[in-house]
């Protein structure tokens, strides 16, 4: 879903015309991508707390999420700097200061320490104060609504905006890994009777999403300006909340569907991509320009389709390879801040498939069967 926004994205940039079929499934994945996302950490990162101590824990948040964003932020405006003539961004020595306060001017990146920082804050939250359920709740709704408010600082807005989304998954964490739950989440007939809803929501978020983007209100997550929001709050509260419905219903059903193929075991690939999703994040940039730029200016191939799916498959793939032929030994300062242990690759194969984290910057537990 990112490396598909993100190649639509650049053919957009490149003055292709996109065709509204390609806009409608770059909006759907819109409503519910990155709240998704969060919500998995919040479930993983909930059950992280019983098996490891906070201390472990924050230092393995930092190392498998921050330490990639300030190495590959810096490698990606370098390169936009150098190559500026071929790519679609307008980069400059200033950007490097927006690693620290700005992450939205940095592309995909924003994800990273807008992650990291939500982690902190829930691990503070639930570790230390132990916050009771209802109150996080609470608080991670009032950070939702008056996330705008800072957005001149994406440091801060960011984090505030999806931290309700972590709050969720620690809500879920509570009940879906229960065998009663799961045995009802794997029936068909909950995804089918889902679908009609999953359909409906994602009608009406397509129908209204224009005219709600004309005003600046009921954008997705975050890209509501402080302006609007100030000028008509109940309006603002009212399309924002429209939003957080229509990202839920899109991540129960995403869910639904991941319980679904497990079960019948299909497309046990998306396994190894899951694992592999930091990796492919933070290098699919480079690689989708560098796809892009090669079918046009030097294939000289100008279809859509046929860049998108190049595009897409090699934003997916190459960066699993280099990671696995490079990332590990060589050059494993690029992902993480201390080279993996040697002991890892001396452990019986059982052994080492349950060391291995659930999703890039969380741990799994001996529970965990994701």
């Amino acid at each position: 879903m990112v490396v598909y926004h993100h190649t639509y994205l650049g053919l957009e940039s490149s003055g292709f015309k996109i065709s509204t079929s390609l806009y409608d499934a770059n909006m759907v994945f819109y409503s519910f991508r990155m709240p998704l996302f969060f919500i998995i950490s919040g479930i993983f990162t909930s059950r992280s707390l019983f098996s490891k101590p906070v201390k472990d824990l924050v230092w393995i948040k930092y190392d498998k999420i921050f330490y990639p964003y300030l190495v590959w932020s810096f490698l990606q405006i370098t390169l936009q700097i150098v190559f500026s003539k071929f790519s679609n961004s307008d980069k400059s020595i200033h950007d490097y200061l927006y690693i620290l306060y700005q992450p939205r001017r940095i592309e995909q990146f924003w994800y990273l320490p807008a992650l990291f920082n939500a982690t902190l804050v829930f691990i503070f939250f639930k570790a230390k104060i132990k916050l009771k359920t209802g109150l996080h709740f609470l608080l991670g709704l009032t950070l939702y609504f008056i996330a705008p408010f800072v957005s001149s600082i994406s440091m801060i807005s960011d984090w505030m905006s999806f931290y309700i989304f972590v709050v969720i998954g620690d809500l879920a964490a509570c009940f879906i890994f229960k065998k009663g739950v799961q045995k009802y989440i794997k029936k068909p007939i909950t995804f089918l009777l889902m679908l009609p809803v999953f359909l409906l929501v994602q009608l009406h978020y397509l129908h209204n999403n224009t005219s709600y983007l004309h005003n600046g209100l009921g954008k997705k997550v975050n890209e509501v300006a402080a302006a609007p929001a100030r000028s008509n709050f109940l309006l603002y509260m009212f399309n924002e909340s429209n939003f957080l419905l229509i990202a839920l219903v899109g991540c129960s059903m995403l869910i639904i569907f991941s319980f679904l193929l497990e079960k019948w075991n299909r497309l046990s690939f998306l396994r190894i991509v899951g694992y592999h999703s930091l990796y492919i994040y933070i290098t699919q940039i480079i690689i989708v320009a560098f796809i892009r730029l090669l079918f046009i200016h030097v294939f000289h191939v100008y279809n859509i389709a046929v860049i998108l799916i190049a595009a897409v498959f090699f934003g997916v793939i190459l960066p699993i390879i280099f990671y696995n032929l490079f990332g590990k030994r060589s050059l494993w300062f690029l992902f993480s801040s201390r080279k993996e242990r040697k002991d890892y690759y001396n452990q019986p194969k059982e052994e080492a498939i349950k060391t291995l984290p659930a999703e890039p910057g969380s741990v799994k537990t001996a529970t965990s069967n994701t």
